[in-house]
Parts: C-alpha cells; sequence; structure tokens
C-alpha cells in the first residue's frame, strides 16, 4: 500500500492574490454583468459579491475581533444550517443598496485586511471546528483553508455566470480539492464495511491526485495516495469534483462524468460528499 497521512493545507499566503483575482474580475464587469443571476439563479452577481463582503465583515469582527452575536438554540445540524442561511439572506437583503462600485472597495478594505489576519495565525494551534470535516476542534490551517475555499469557490460562481473563467491554475485548485476531500471521512461515515475496508477517490487534472479513505477500528481514516486493490474506486474530472462537493451540481449529474469500480455502493459515498454548510 503506497499511503501517507494527507500534508496540512496551508493557504494564508496565497489569499492576496486570491483577492486581486476577484478584484480584477469584478472591475471588468458591465452594469448587466452585475446583474446576472448565478448558481442556482437565487442570487445574482451583485448578491454574491455581497455575500463575500459579509464573509470579510464576519472574519473581522468575529475572529480578528472576538465580537459574537447571539446564536439562539444551535441544537442541530439543521439548526446550524437555518441560521446560516437566514444570517445569509438577511446581509443580502441589507446591502442590496450599496452600489457596484462601493462593494468593490470595500471588498478591498475588508479583504486586504482579513489577508492580513489569516498570516498572522499560528496554523498548527488548535481552532473552532470545521463541521463538514467532523465534529470537534480542527488545526487552524483546516479553518482557513475552509475560508480560502469559500472566496474560491463563489468567486467561480461569479465567473461562471459572466463567462469569464480564471482562478483554476493549480495555485489556487490544488488546495481547494486538497481541503475539501477532508469530508471524504464524513461521507463515508454511516458505511457499514470491514476493518481494513478501502474507497479511493482519484481527481483528475493538473491539480487533482489520489486520496483514500480507509475502515480502521476507530471509524474511517484519510490517508493521500491509494493501495494497490481498494474495494471501491472513483475517478472524477476536477472540474466536475469542485462543483460536486459544493452543490453546484447533483450526484445524478457527477455520476454521468464519474467512473465508479469495485462495491458500488461503497464507491457512490463519494458522490455524496459534500464540503460546505449551506
Amino acid at each position: 500500500m503506497s499511503l501517507r497521512k494527507p500534508e496540512p493545507v496551508l493557504v494564508a499566503d496565497r489569499f492576496p492574490a486570491l483577492l486581486e483575482a476577484l478584484l480584477d474580475l469584478l472591475e471588468s464587469l458591465s452594469p448587466e454583468d452585475w446583474q446576472r443571476p448565478v448558481h442556482d439563479g437565487a442570487w445574482t452577481v451583485k448578491d454574491l459579491a455581497q455575500h463575500l463582503l459579509g464573509d470579510e465583515i464576519n472574519i473581522l469582527s468575529g475572529k480578528r475581533d472576538q465580537y459574537h452575536e447571539s446564536l439562539g438554540p444551535i441544537e442541530s445540524w439543521d439548526d446550524l444550517v437555518d441560521f446560516i442561511n437566514r444570517r445569509n439572506a438577511l446581509w443580502v437583503e441589507a446591502t442590496r443598496r450599496m452600489s457596484p462600485p462601493l462593494i468593490y472597495e470595500l471588498l478591498r478594505i475588508t479583504g486586504e485586511q482579513a489577508s492580513a489576519f489569516f498570516q498572522s495565525l499560528d496554523m498548527f494551534a488548535a481552532g473552532g471546528p470545521v463541521d463538514w470535516a467532523g465534529p470537534g476542534p480542527a488545526p487552524v490551517w483546516l479553518d482557513v483553508a475552509r475560508e480560502f475555499t469559500e472566496r474560491w469557490h463563489h468567486q467561480q460562481h461569479i465567473r461562471q455566470a459572466v463567462g469569464k473563467p480564471g482562478a483554476m491554475e493549480p495555485y489556487f485548485l490544488a488546495p481547494v480539492l486538497a481541503a475539501f476531500v477532508r469530508a471524504l471521512p464524513v461521507a463515508v461515515s454511516d458505511f457499514s464495511a470491514p476493518v481494513g475496508a478501502a474507497l479511493t477517490l482519484h481527481i483528475s487534472g493538473d491539480s487533482g491526485g489520489d486520496w483514500t479513505v480507509v475502515h480502521e477500528q476507530h471509524g474511517w481514516e484519510l490517508y493521500a495516495g491509494r493501495p494497490d486493490h481498494p474495494h471501491a474506486q472513483v475517478e472524477l474530472p476536477q472540474e466536475i469534483a469542485w462543483q460536486l462537493f459544493t452543490r453546484g451540481i447533483s450526484p445524478e449529474l457527477a455520476r454521468g462524468h464519474a467512473r465508479l469500480s469495485g462495491d458500488l455502493s461503497l464507491a457512490g459515498k463519494v458522490l455524496e460528499t459534500v464540503s460546505i454548510i449551506a
């Protein structure tokens, strides 16, 4: 077997480049582009830019400045998802009076401050949970990687909406995928399998790689690499993988681009992987 513990996903120094890519994109948009629908059509490009601004404000106020709002009773996963969806919708509705030039300027200010904050952190300290990667505290580097994926995949939604591809080079996409696959053990957590059973995901493309979850005594564990004879295997193109993990496409549509082999019930769990909360 050629398996090893996956390396930490260290991206704090990449936030400035990701921010510049976003600002260059927004600066190139026409008034019509700002009103184009994104993703599932519920929001426009402008709404999504407002949401990204809210992300930066949340980081600066909540994590940098330790100013926390009352969450109310959060007793289940559904409560958490409902809270996040309500808060996001309220923010977007309240900021619709902002003009595109003002959103652009505020994103530059808050984005630069958030980037500096991320770079100031101890990546190997214990942090808060990254819920889609499992319960309990996560290392700070995983929390920061999660924030990187949030900004990257929403930028991609804007690019898709306006027909301006970019930021797909390995510098950006490789760490995004390496972070997203941390959700694989959660995706297979309820699958009954003998100890030693292995499921390998191969993501093709220059930003992809091989990752394997192995059923061990305590549960499913993620490794980089692949064994010689996994019990199940899934191959996904990188441009499909990131959209699947962020609910940008359905598992059914992703299956049409995937190659599943071995135990198909186990392999199918990869198509249930979700690397976002809401």
